[in-house]
C-alpha cells in the first residue's frame, strides 16, 4: 500500500510544457529500457560506429549513430559519407510501432498516431560531461512530431521557444524511461541538454554509465 501511494508520481506528473510538447515520465518500463540498451550495443558494432559529429571545426561532445538515414550537419544521406561511407542500418519496424504508441500516449490522437511513420532515428550517447547546445530540429522536410526517449543517467533538458535560443525556456529533468514528444506549434522549438548527472541511472536499465537519447523523426525524403 505504501508503494502504491508513494510520492514519486506526484513529483513527476505528465506535463504539457507548451502546445504540442508533452513530457511523460517513466513511460518505458525498466525491462523495455534494458532491451533497447541491448539493441544500442548491437547497433554500435556497425556498419557505422557511433561518432562525434562536427559542426564547423567544433566536435560535439555526444556520440551519435543513426538508423534509416545518416544525419550530419545539416543533411541526411543513406551512407555515412563523413564516417566510413557505409550505408546505415535500416530503421527497425519495432521502432515504428514504438513511435506510434508514444505519439498516441502523448496526444490521444489515434489517426495521427496510426499514420506516423518515422524513418530515421538519431541515437545519441551522452557521457558524464556531454552537453548539447540549444538548437532546432529543422534538417527534416517533414514537420511530423519528434519522439524522444531517454535511458540511463538523468539530464537537465532545456526546452525553449521557436524564435531564438534565449528565454523563455524551461529546464526539466529527463530521467531513464521518460518520453518527450514535440510537434505542432512546438515542432521547431529550440532545445538542448545543459547537464548530465552521473550515477542517477536505475541499476536494472542495462546502461552502466551515461545516457542514451533516441529521437525518432520523419525526414520527408525518398530514395
Amino acid at each position: 500500500m505504501g508503494m502504491l501511494f508513494s510520492d514519486s508520481f506526484l513529483e513527476r506528473p505528465r506535463r504539457e510544457l507548451a502546445p504540442g510538447a508533452v513530457w511523460i515520465p517513466d513511460w518505458l518500463s525498466v525491462e523495455e529500457q534494458r532491451w533497447i540498451v541491448e539493441r544500442f550495443h548491437e547497433w554500435g558494432r556497425g556498419p557505422v560506429p557511433p561518432r562525434a559529429a562536427k559542426i564547423g571545426d567544433h566536435e560535439m561532445s555526444v556520440r551519435t549513430l543513426c538508423l534509416g538515414w545518416h544525419w550530419r550537419p545539416y543533411a541526411y544521406t543513406r551512407e555515412a559519407v563523413d564516417v566510413n561511407g557505409n550505408r546505415v542500418l535500416a530503421f527497425p519496424d519495432w521502432m515504428v510501432r514504438l513511435g506510434r504508441k508514444a505519439l498516441y500516449a502523448a496526444t490521444g490522437d489515434i489517426e495521427q498516431a496510426e499514420s506516423y511513420t518515422p524513418d530515421t532515428a538519431l541515437v545519441n550517447y551522452y557521457g558524464n560531461d556531454s552537453k548539447m547546445g540549444m538548437h532546432q530540429d529543422r534538417d527534416e522536410r517533414s514537420v511530423a512530431p519528434v519522439v524522444s526517449l531517454s535511458i540511463g543517467d538523468t539530464c537537465t533538458f532545456r526546452f525553449g521557444n521557436t524564435r531564438n535560443r534565449n528565454k523563455p525556456y524551461e529546464d526539466i529533468s529527463l530521467a531513464s524511461g521518460d518520453l518527450f514528444v514535440f510537434g505542432g506549434p512546438a515542432r521547431l522549438a529550440y532545445h538542448g541538454v545543459t547537464k548530465v548527472t552521473p550515477g542517477t541511472a536505475p541499476e536494472a536499465c542495462g546502461l552502466e554509465s551515461g545516457r542514451i537519447n533516441i529521437t525518432m523523426r520523419v525526414t520527408g525524403l525518398t530514395d
